[in-house]
């Protein structure tokens, strides 16, 4: 008792060092800033002596650590501790394939969290930062922090901290502003995960830290997951590279999880002899580290040694069945030293030439938007795309199915906006025959279940039921989906969901469940509104190619100029219904002037504001090129819509068409 007594005194007698020329106002914020840490040093002493209800159990045995162990001072305003010039190069120089692999991972994380207010950190095993990835704006802000290059951010330094909290509990933890022991860094809000090298030892630690008081830990959700899916393929390229020149057996559950960072993974060498094995081998497994570490294969698989070694080979590209002594049974695949007679090996095809054929890529940020959209999607991670009504967000979700690795298996969208709500549950999970009145009798398959081994497309995400997002929720932790009044069955479907509305708005609102977004929300892609796209001139002689089939047409300058002073309300569905209808109405291989509707005919030029209902807008649009093709017969335009005439007669009501 006596020992807090004196903390809490010295509470109020910070000091902080202020200049002769400081203004009043200065004065003022340092005195309150004084005040605020005061009042979190009495908290921290309230906790640790009470524990009172609602306080997360490793806060306070960290905060307890903090008193009893390191006898630190929550009220203490002193700056991190900084490691000389020459320390930081030796620390790096430790570390520096460490740091080779994560540089990229880093920035790629940072990217995605739309780097503003965010600060991407890597320290060694003893918590000092050894590289920081920020915007150049925010840097000296973080510094400010004590975020910077060499600072000592252990936790008996610092007391309870992201990283140094992460260090002591060896798991991945969100310290969230006045979670911190230390006054001092309240306004930070840190999320960090453990880095283990092939041995089970700590290796590093990645961290993302906030200094923007609006953030919620809520929020953190999110952030967290992408900080130790990052970790995670840090730790895993890291066995991978650190174990070049032995044998390395791959595993899984499923074949079709292998190359994923929940993989397993067992070093051997040539005599069979277990190396290492990281921490997903051991789960699968079920056996512990010295279990396996300095033991033959041999006694741990159905095959033997030679069997297994008859089955590398250098890229470990083909899987197949293995056994384990109890029963468990896996996929495996085994990298080693190249044979003496080459095999042929499978070249995939190159994204980039892949997903030229089936989208226009000329916007610059559009194309950097797709490499980092196919990058996440190749590890497993769900993608959002945000945009406008027509603006090809299914196009661009197809283009990166076919430019992965699973180009070959199914491609299935569904609408969520188009389907009613009855029919949501038996399109998306399927049924069995005779499961309700009216289901057919040899039951149907779910798009899930359709899309098994490749992707689904869940368009207007945004307007899913909230029971369907109950059971989506489920399907994507679970791998299973339940057909109505069938049984369990096992799915492995990537997700890619697409909307134009806000999502957070929704959440807020309480219409679509928050965990589901932060689910789906691996990496969110905004798509451009037309009128805002770079390469508006590129996409349009490739939708027009697209459309023209075999036949060669031009556009007259004129025509052309028209087209691409539009405002596109419907974007790039409207500007491909358009030049559908321009190429059928085509005589003589060139679209003129006078081709064109006279809406698009009469637009000024420059950039139009867009419509508030861009759909309105598109649906009047098609009518109009539709009956224009047609001359205005009712019946004909009609079949080629796929409507009725009494439906098209009310559509030109409601948008006020007349002949």
């Amino acid at each position: 008792m006596a020992r807090f007594g004196l903390v809490l005194r010295g509470c109020s007698r910070v000091i902080f060092p202020v200049h002769a020329k400081t203004a009043e106002t200065e004065r003022r914020t340092i005195k309150m800033r004084s005040a605020d840490i005061s009042r979190h040093a009495r908290q921290v002493i309230d906790v640790t002596q009470g524990h009172p209800q609602g306080c997360d159990p490793s806060i306070v045995r960290s905060w307890q650590r903090c008193l009893e162990d390191y006898h630190l001072d929550p009220a203490q305003n002193i700056a991190p501790t900084v490691l000389e010039h020459g320390r930081i190069l030796e620390g790096r120089e430790r570390l520096q394939q460490v740091l080779h692999i994560a540089g990229h991972e880093m920035n790629s994380l940072h990217q995605q969290l739309s780097g503003a207010g965010h600060a991407v950190l890597l320290t060694d095993a003893r918590g000092v930062i050894l590289n920081c990835v920020t915007a150049p704006a925010e840097r000296k802000v973080f510094e400010h922090a004590g975020l910077w290059l060499g600072a000592d951010w252990s936790e008996a330094r610092e007391g309870t901290n992201g990283i140094g909290t992460c260090m002591v509990e060896r798991q991945a933890l969100t310290i969230h502003q006045d979670e911190h022991f230390r006054g001092r860094h309240t306004g930070l809000t840190c999320s960090a995960s453990p880095v283990f090298d092939p041995q089970g030892e700590l290796l590093a630690v990645l961290d993302v830290s906030s200094a923007r008081h609006e953030v919620s830990r809520q929020s953190q959700f999110h952030t967290m997951a992408l900080v130790n899916l990052s970790a995670k393929i840090i730790e895993s390229s890291y066995f991978l590279h650190h174990f070049e020149g032995l044998w390395l057996l791959r595993f899984h559950l499923q074949a079709q999880s292998l190359g994923l960072f929940s993989e397993g993974m067992l070093a051997f060498d040539g005599d069979g002899v277990i190396c290492a094995v990281n921490q997903s081998a051991l789960n699968l497994l079920g056996k512990a580290r010295d279990g396996l570490v300095g033991h033959n294969i041999d006694g741990l698989f159905d095959s033997s040694g030679d069997e297994l070694f008859a089955r590398a080979t250098p890229q470990a590209s083909a899987s197949w069945p293995l056994c384990t002594r109890d029963g468990r049974y896996l996929f495996a695949a085994l990298r080693g030293p190249a044979r003496t007679v080459p095999s042929p090996v499978r070249v995939q095809p190159e994204p980039v030439r892949a997903q030229t054929s089936s989208i226009c890529l000329g916007d610059d940020a559009l194309q950097n938007d797709f490499r980092r959209a196919l990058r996440v999607f190749e590890r497993d991670v769900p993608l959002l795309i945000n945009g406008e009504t027509g603006s090809g967000k299914e196009a661009f979700a197809k283009a990166v199915h076919q430019a992965s690795l699973r180009t070959g298996q199914p491609f299935v969208a569904l609408n969520c906006a188009a389907i009613p709500e009855s029919l949501i549950e038996s399109e998306l999970f399927g049924y069995r025959g005779g499961s309700f009145t009216g289901a057919r009798k040899e039951g149907m398959q779910g798009k899930l279940q359709q899309a098994d081994g490749g992707t689904l497309f869940l368009d207007e995400i945004g307007d899913m039921p909230l029971a369907m997002q109950t059971r989506l929720l489920r399907v994507l932790e679970d791998r299973l989906v339940v057909p109505i009044g069938g049984e369990p069955q096992a799915v492995n479907v990537r997700i890619i969901s697409a909307t134009h509305r806000n999502l957070l708005e929704r959440v807020a609102e309480g219409s679509f469940r928050e965990d589901l977004f932060y689910r789906l929300n691996g990496l969110e892609i905004a798509l451009p509104a037309l009128r805002d796209r770079s390469d508006k001139s590129q996409l349009l002689d490739f939708l027009l190619a697209e459309e023209a089939g075999q036949e060669p047409l031009v556009i007259q300058h004129e025509a052309r100029d028209a087209l691409l002073n539009f405002a596109w309300p419907g974007n790039v569905r409207q500007m491909r219904n358009v030049l559908r209808t321009l190429a059928a109405l085509c005589e003589g291989g060139e679209i003129k002037l006078q081709d064109l509707p006279a809406n698009m005919r009469t637009a000024p030029v420059g950039v139009v504001a867009p419509s508030e209902q861009p759909l309105e807008e598109a649906e009047k649009m098609a009518l109009l090129m539709a009956l224009q093709l047609h001359r205005w017969h009712m019946t004909h335009t009609a079949l080629q819509l796929g409507v009725s005439r009494n439906t098209l007669y009310r559509k030109l009501r409601k948008h006020g068409i007349e002949r």
